[in-house]
């Protein structure tokens, strides 16, 4: 089962410093992966409809995750880098190919892009994606499929809902597949997922449940005709539990067949950088 941590970006004030001591102190720690989470804008809650019902708010800072993974690629060598996930339907799919493939080209093959559909209404409308927010599962489907037949082909003609591209395409391509994750809290994200994705990253979740749902996602694989094919599941864990439990849920969620784990140290009171050193330190121990 491979490791990883989750960059507690929204506690560390924006400072570039403590993004690279925490990344290396990662990499040095032995965990195989860098998880990061996306927002492109913070929004305040108050007097909207239809409410935003997400934890994030006007308050909380985010680096954007490709720009932060280009910078913390050039100074680590092994460590795998993951958007957990990335809002993909409020942006730009041709973009997102070019960018994604260059960071894969020039970290060596180190991305693992995690999407997702997203809550925040107001990001679609800021991004002048206002026209795709109630529609952004199928969109996000559509998305997957032009990526990879762009990281695949370097002159691609197509047409969907979406896009349109007329023999036109990306150099330089990526040197392989880039696996495509996907994440989120519906049925529906879970059947994409189990049609369409390379694997699936749970937060928010106990192991138990998480592992319910993995069955639940192999279940549908097979109807699909997908079983046969290589896919993981990755559950994001909380450190603010005990030690025994943390314990525990690491054992459970190796025994429900988990390829990928990762431990989140925001959210318990740590006021530095170095108290989240040191608390995936702890979490290494118990691994």
């Amino acid at each position: 089962m491979r490791t990883g941590v989750v960059f507690p970006q929204i506690e560390l004030g924006g400072d570039p410093g403590a993004a690279r001591a925490f990344a290396e102190a990662a990499e040095g720690l032995g965990y195989d992966h860098l998880l990061m989470y996306d927002h492109v804008l913070g929004a305040e809650h108050a007097d909207r409809e239809p409410k935003l019902w997400g934890p994030y708010t006007e308050r909380d800072p985010f680096h954007e995750p490709l720009i932060a993974f280009a910078y913390l690629a050039g100074i680590t060598t092994r460590l795998e880098f993951v958007t957990g996930v990335i809002i993909l339907p409020q942006r730009q799919t041709a973009l997102v190919a070019k960018q994604v493939a260059d960071l894969d080209l020039f970290s060596g093959g180190r991305l693992r892009l995690g999407v997702g559909t997203g809550w925040n209404w107001v990001e679609y409308d800021a991004l002048e994606m206002p026209q795709h927010f109630r529609r952004r599962g199928k969109r996000e489907e559509d998305q997957i499929a032009l990526l990879r037949k762009m990281w695949a082909n370097s002159v691609i003609t197509h047409d969907d809902a979406d896009h349109h591209l007329d023999r036109a395409g990306i150099l330089p391509l990526p040197e392989r597949q880039i696996p495509i994750w996907l994440g989120g809290f519906t049925e529906a994200a879970w059947k994409r997922a189990a049609r369409l994705g390379d694997g699936f990253i749970f937060a928010g979740r106990d192991t138990t449940h998480a592992a319910e749902l993995k069955d639940r996602i192999d279940g549908w694989r097979a109807e699909a005709g997908r079983a046969d094919e290589p896919f993981g599941y990755e559950s994001i864990l909380s450190y603010h539990k005990t030690p025994d439990r943390q314990a525990e849920e690491i054992a459970g969620w190796r025994q429900a067949g988990g390829s990928h784990v990762s431990v989140v140290t925001m959210g318990c009171g740590f006021t530095g950088v170095d108290q989240h050193i040191e608390a995936i330190t702890r979490w290494r121990d118990l691994l």
